[in-house]
């Protein structure tokens, strides 16, 4: 007998009242926008100034919409097209799950791209700002995936590998602890480390790229513990759909990286032909 650690009977079920239910995978979402609004606010206010509050304030809207419809419409296109092409309607079923990061990460892309370009920012300084900040979320939601008993890790004998209720009676890794560990806590250090020096903070670009480098590297180490989709199973040369998603993010992310220069957009709120640094607004 392999020795192993039978999973926590975690209630997927964070509150119940009457016919409202709210559920862990949900506050995971909740908490990571606003501890990240929270977080932003503060980044964007250091030199060089990539946005004032109230701007920040009005991003999490266009935010919230990218990882929502972004991650729905990537989940449905990346993980189950087949399914969604017989039963289009289902792709609204948002209560039945089924999110994927990539897809969501293109949502914020394109709601960050479009609000910086309305509001006349700088696409990459206030990109390095959020994107400093997202391994909070990926923590949360890695978080939320443990509680569930859902995405479990291949079939292990290390001692410390995990019956998950609906895997079946083999051990597993519990790769969403891995993951939550390598995309949240690790990745969320490196970028404060770099987002709080000033010299690194001057070449807009290069914590964007570091998140997506960053955020490739250990996907594709967490794939290597996790169990792939049931209905993709191993794709071209063994890789999982996570791992063939986050080469272009690892490609972009080092482009990004290398080219990184000062940026010479003018800062928020400060006047033509004036070089000084406008004094970030109050809360």
């Amino acid at each position: 007998m392999i020795p192993a650690i039978l999973f926590p009977a975690f209630d997927p079920v964070a509150l119940a009242v009457g016919p409202f239910v709210v559920r862990w995978y949900a506050l995971a979402y909740i908490g990571a926008i606003v501890l990240g609004w929270w977080a932003v606010r503060r980044l964007a206010a250091l030199a060089p100034v990539a946005a004032t509050r109230e701007q920040v304030d009005d991003f999490v809207t266009w935010a919230t919409l990218g990882i929502v419809l972004g991650g729905r419409l990537g989940y449905v296109i990346f993980y189950k097209p087949d399914h969604y092409l017989s039963a289009p309607w289902e792709a609204l079923y948002l209560w039945q799950g089924g999110m994927s990061f990539h897809g969501g990460a293109a949502g914020v892309i394109l709601a960050l791209w479009l609000f910086t370009r309305a509001r006349r920012l700088s696409f990459l300084s206030f990109s390095d700002r959020v994107c400093a900040v997202v391994p909070l979320g990926l923590f949360l939601g890695r978080i939320a995936n443990f509680i569930n008993g859902e995405l479990w890790g291949r079939v292990t004998d290390v001692p410390w590998g995990m019956i998950f209720p609906h895997a079946g009676p083999e051990p597993r890794h519990p790769s969403q602890l891995y993951q939550a560990g390598m995309e949240g806590l690790l990745l969320l250090i490196i970028l404060q480390i770099l987002i709080h020096r000033p010299a690194i903070r001057a070449r807009a670009g290069f914590v964007s790229g570091a998140f997506l480098a960053g955020y490739a590297v250990a996907r594709m180490i967490g794939e290597l513990f996790r169990q792939p989709d049931a209905q993709l199973g191993f794709l071209f040369g063994g890789a999982t759909m996570g791992q063939l998603l986050s080469v272009p993010m690892l490609l972009v992310g080092l482009w990004l990286m290398a080219r990184a220069r000062p940026d010479t957009t003018p800062a928020p709120g400060a006047v033509a032909g004036d070089a000084r640094e406008p004094v970030a607004g109050k809360a």
